[in-house]
């Protein structure tokens, strides 16, 4: 097959038999340029009805899912009952026209029905498959239950999140099976190379707890190197090598912003330029205008320095408002960064000059929708924006009868007995 430079993927063709585990591997290979067909069972994935609603008084609820929309944009839908032996014989069709396969069953499940990697690629010895699970295919945990909670403590990212008297805590909304999705999204690019190299097809095999460990590179690093664990500080940072704690989310006026007192080069500019800032507004005293930060070091800073700072530092922040803050470091190129809000986001300046948030347009809702749009910019092969999420079974039509060559008999009796 020829690529073609529509986008990135165009050429290629994966089905997504993904749960709300896995449906951002697909969302990312869709706005790459695939063909995603989301196969799911007759009547509707279990995620269309989400708590997150768009229309709360909705008549139609398999189609208002605020989750579904996000995650699943994009692709095309189709219905098909796996457990069935036509529905087997339909999947084993579609399969054997794919470039790849994305699923989240547990363990074994695909093969029990008769369609795991193994006989999927008897007749398509090029095929990618790719599983997302809690722990992987193999290993003593591959049979467990693991929701985000439980992603994100054996993963040990909460390990890292919270204040220290407490109880570890995990980011409020579910994140463990994202990353996993990204990885696997990652995975099957390169699979996809190499396929495209060798013609051999591979198996991805994805764990969500790895791709939660992955996330901790820095504090893996304390360790590997000097067998340091990082722990919990709330809106500080531990592991500096005098032994002391940073503070480095502050409060302002308004909100919150993030900075950190470093050393070397970058350090030495962006910490001097606010001691300057602070000085402008009569709030620099001698103890910041007397420190040498182009030989400040780090691993000599202890404790009780870093209290003196951040009292002064904090002072300062809490006077000024987090655009007032932003636009001043931008301004002195102090490395200060915004803590935003969902709602920022939507009119921060950046996003809007790149056109980042694009409207989608609903016809079942009698709407567009607002939606993030493509996650790079690149010319000549541009990420797709593509269409809304599928409805349930819209694209039946599409794939068994102008595809697979379905007469409209068979397709009424496949719909009478359940198989799509």
């Amino acid at each position: 097959m020829n690529p073609s430079t529509e986008s990135f993927l165009s050429p290629y063709r994966f089905l997504d038999l993904t749960d709300d585990r896995g449906f951002l591997c697909g969302k990312i290979l869709s706005s790459l340029g695939a063909e995603i067909i989301k196969i799911e069972p007759p009547g509707g994935d279990a995620s269309r009805l989400a708590n997150h609603l768009y229309q709360s008084d909705s008549s139609n609820e398999h189609e208002n899912s605020l989750f579904w929309f996000a995650y699943n944009q994009g692709k095309k839908g189709i219905t098909l009952n796996l457990q069935s032996q036509d529905g087997k014989a339909l999947f084993k069709r579609l399969a054997s026209t794919a470039h790849g396969i994305i699923e989240s069953f547990s363990p074994g499940y695909l093969d029990s029905l008769g369609l795991g990697y193994t006989v999927l690629t008897q007749n398509n010895p090029g095929l990618i498959f790719t599983s997302i699970t809690p722990f992987g295919q193999d290993g003593p945990y591959k049979d467990w239950n693991a929701p985000d909670i439980v992603g994100m403590a054996l993963g040990g990212y909460m390990y890292l999140c919270g204040d220290p008297d407490r109880a570890p805590v995990r980011i409020s909304y579910p994140q463990a099976y994202l990353h996993a999705a990204g990885e696997a999204a990652v995975g099957t690019l390169i699979a996809l190379y190499h396929w495209i190299n060798t013609g051999e097809g591979q198996l991805v095999d994805v764990s969500m707890q790895e791709s939660v460990a992955m996330l901790m590179f820095n504090s893996r690093g304390y360790w590997e190197l000097d067998k340091t664990l990082i722990s919990r500080q709330g809106p500080r940072r531990t592991g500096l090598s005098s032994g002391a704690i940073q503070r480095q989310t502050w409060p302002c006026r308004d909100g919150f912003v993030t900075f950190v007192v470093m050393a070397g080069t970058t350090g030495a500019k962006t910490n001097q330029a606010l001691v300057q800032w602070m000085g402008e507004d009569g709030m620099a005293d001698e103890y910041l205008r007397s420190i040498d930060w182009a030989i400040f070091d780090m691993a000599t800073a202890g404790q009780e320095f870093h209290d003196e700072v951040e009292a002064r530092i904090g002072r300062f922040f809490l006077k000024h408002t987090r655009d007032e803050l932003t636009e001043g470091a931008m301004k002195r190129r102090i490395m200060l960064y915004p803590v935003a809000t969902v709602g920022d986001l939507l009119i921060n300046p950046q996003l809007l000059a790149r056109n980042y948030w694009t409207p989608i347009a609903h016809p079942e809702l009698g709407t567009t929708v607002t939606y993030p749009g493509p996650f790079i910019k690149s010319s000549p092969t541009p990420c797709v924006t593509g269409h809304r999420a599928p409805l349930v079974g819209e694209h039946n039509e599409e794939v068994y009868s102008k595809e697979l060559g379905l007469s409209q008999p068979e397709m009424v009796e496949l719909r009478r007995r359940g198989i799509i």
